[in-house]
């Protein structure tokens, strides 16, 4: 529970990071590849939670891995207050009940997006015309998409005007913004709470269609002009639904006529684009990562140390209320990492003689635990300590340790 809280507040901080480094170079990124370098700018942040999830090396072993062995006792432990164990699980709850909202929120505009069309027939230019107009044309749906015009489609605009909206929804779909769309719902659902996101959420959006429309005009940019009046025909849309890309919407219409308006500017070639972007990413990627833990010791070397780790502050962990109920024993052997200043990195546990009952409020308690980090060559080091926790009824029980 706590590790579960512990990483969405991590991937909140790095996803804050992400979206303020996007926001300030944006400028720069438009001013050397356009607008479609812009957008592809957006993977950073998926990338982000992705490197988040990548485990880091295992810290060197010490030549012999100390082992501090503690003993617990219903007698000697006082409870945790109701409302320190409360915390963590209604956080959680909170953080669920928010997520289901906002996706239900979502998926029901969707819903009601794909109702408000009506009736779907089939045209032969391969497109979808519709009974109904809720913001139409538009890419329509994740799973199976599908190019949905309006039904009064043909007499609103010429035969070159509709060529230039199927071209442009065809590029949505060629490029899986649909997909991208569905990525954003999900985000959107899992940091409901992120104070930034709904500003990215926006800005992702607006990119998507610039980028769009540049893919689109790029071959043939004599048409500009058709293409600008040919947004303005269309109805005004405030975009409703997760998985639609509208063909006009209007807090973007503006900023997509200003695009069009301005002369072809040389741009970075697409490789040396492309090659910025990965760079970018994989950057701040490596950073995001590496910051997962304390000092990254690489390989499976033994390492000799001056001072093994030794025990600053070690309260034990508390009797689970269950357990003292059904008179239950049992031992835990954690592996708890530390890093160079002593304190704990990480939290494992290496093995139970009855499992599922005292691993939660061992794991708990050892996160709490700080230690004088071990020395080599005078400098403190990370390292690793071997706690077999006995929880025991009485002081003269004797439970046997049966794993290593």
């Amino acid at each position: 529970m706590n590790e579960l809280l512990d990483g969405l507040w991590q991937a909140s901080l790095w996803l804050a990071v992400g979206v303020v480094l996007l926001a300030v170079t944006r400028p720069l990124l438009v001013r050397l590849g356009g607008a479609g370098l812009a957008y592809r700018s957006w993977w950073l942040l998926p990338l982000l939670l992705a490197t988040l999830l990548i485990p880091l090396p295992q810290v060197a072993l010490l030549q012999h891995v100390p082992t501090l062995p503690l003993k617990v006792v219903p007698e000697a432990v006082e409870g945790l207050p109701a409302s320190s164990l409360q915390w963590p699980l209604l956080l959680l709850l909170a953080w669920a009940l928010g997520a289901s909202l906002c996706l239900l929120r979502d998926l029901r505009a969707q819903r009601r997006f794909e109702r408000g069309m009506g009736g779907l027939q089939a045209r032969a230019d391969g497109s979808w015309q519709a009974s109904g107009d809720p913001g139409l044309p538009a890419l329509v749906g994740l799973w199976r998409p599908r190019i949905v015009v309006g039904p009064d489609f043909d007499q609103q605009f010429t035969a070159q005007e509709q060529a230039l909206i199927l071209q442009h929804e065809h590029s949505h779909r060629r490029n899986g913004d649909h997909w991208a769309n569905g990525v954003l719902l999900l985000m959107r659902a899992v940091f409901w709470f992120h104070p930034l996101l709904p500003w990215a959420a926006r800005r992702f959006l607006r990119d998507q269609e610039l980028a769009c429309d540049a893919r689109t005009i790029a071959p043939q940019p004599a048409l500009r002009g058709l293409y600008a009046s040919t947004l303005l025909k269309a109805q005004l849309v405030h975009p409703v639904a997760p998985a639609v890309c509208h063909w006009r919407s209007q807090p973007v219409l503006k900023e997509r006529i200003a695009m069009l308006k301005q002369s072809k500017r040389k741009a970075l070639p697409w490789v040396s684009g492309q090659v910025l972007v990965v760079g970018l990413c994989l950057g701040v990627g490596a950073v995001a990562w590496a910051s997962q833990g304390g000092a990254m010791a690489a390989g499976p070397t033994v390492a000799v140390m001056d001072r093994e780790i030794r025990v600053d502050k070690m309260p034990p962990p508390s009797y689970p209320k269950s357990a003292f109920e059904q008179s239950q024993t049992g031992v835990v052997v954690l592996r708890v990492d530390v890093d160079a200043q002593g304190a704990v990195s990480d939290v494992r546990v290496v093995s139970a003689t009855n499992p599922g009952v005292f691993e939660a409020v061992s794991i708990a308690a050892a996160r709490s635990w700080t230690y004088r980090p071990a020395l080599k060559n005078g400098k403190p080091v990370a390292g690793a300590v071997r706690i077999p926790i006995t929880f025991a009824m009485d002081e003269s029980d004797d439970v046997t340790e049966t794993a290593r």
